[in-house]
């Protein structure tokens, strides 16, 4: 599948690692997020020590490096294109589309500009990774014949129509399904949003549809987004359809590690739950976006 020898891209991997920790603490520091603890005082997570979160920003660092190492190498994209793929798939799933859902259930806890320092915060981050990441990875300029012919994305306007109308419909039911499962099911995730267990997901739905149909809309046009961000990752991609689903299910799911870092917002024991909730249910998710746009 790659014929490069991957050895010759591990410094590279730790070097690309280094440079998201750099772009995640300038992201914080320059968003002046470090500073959310002193707004929200009285949430559990407030006072978080700076050296409780290294592991974990590590790890997250880590695998966006492998990940996007991947993404870059398997790339037919060089240069200032390539880096725009990069920010645009980054800042999209990893700030847009993850910040959404603080915009709905949220909005209490987003006090003080909270919010508006967390889009900040990832517009910086993106904006230095992406042409870091094109540096480190030598994909600056093209050194190789490309082969032009790609069917990636080459579809006619019903058949795109149909495929859009059933990603949307598929993340509202991934969304639903692995959300009532998984973390509704939990008593600290009830506590944390203010709600309970009905004790059966179809009296969960219709509770929810009672509350407001607007909600299954929302969340139909946030898997447009997931779709709508990854788009310049699969047009780029040299690999075949599965490969590319692979890709695309990673790159949905990577961003749930973030999860791990602690933050004043959410108590740990519900961050654990949205972990496996969001990274299991993304995945699945990508892998469907991935094998029916390649």
């Amino acid at each position: 599948m790659i014929n490069r020898n991957w050895l010759h891209y591990v410094p590279r991997i730790v070097y690309l690692t280094c440079a998201m920790m750099f772009c995640f603490a300038a992201g914080v520091f320059g968003s002046g997020l470090v500073n959310v603890s002193a707004l929200v005082p009285a949430a559990e997570g407030a006072g978080i020590s700076p050296w409780s979160a290294f592991l974990p920003v590590l790890i997250f660092s880590f695998a966006i490096a492998l990940l996007f190492a991947y993404i870059i190498i398997r790339s037919r994209w060089f240069g200032l294109k390539l880096a725009l793929a990069i920010f645009v798939a980054f800042y999209g799933l990893m700030t847009v589309v993850m910040q959404m859902e603080s915009l709905l259930f949220l909005r209490n806890q987003m006090v003080g500009g909270i919010l508006t320092r967390i889009f900040l915060s990832g517009l910086i981050m993106a904006g230095l990774f992406a042409p870091m990441a094109v540096i480190i990875l030598g994909k600056v300029k093209q050194r190789e014949l490309a082969f032009m012919f790609n069917v990636h994305l080459e579809m006619s306007l019903p058949e795109w129509l149909w495929k859009i109308v059933f990603i949307g419909c598929c993340y509202v039911v991934l969304y639903t399904v692995f959300g009532y499962f998984i973390a509704w099911k939990n008593v600290a995730v009830q506590t944390y949003y203010g709600g309970q267990d009905p004790g059966s997901f179809f009296v969960h739905i219709a509770n929810q549809w009672a509350r407001g149909p607007g909600f299954f809309l929302f969340q139909f046009g946030r898997g447009l987004l997931w779709m709508l961000f990854v788009l310049p990752i699969i047009r780029m991609h040299k690999g075949g359809k599965w490969e590319v689903g692979l890709t695309v299910a990673l790159l949905f799911a990577v961003w749930s590690v973030q999860l791990l870092i602690p933050n004043p917002l959410m108590p740990p024991d519900v961050a654990r739950v949205h972990l496996i909730e969001t990274v299991s249910s993304n995945f699945i998710f990508g892998w469907i976006v991935g094998l029916l746009l390649a």
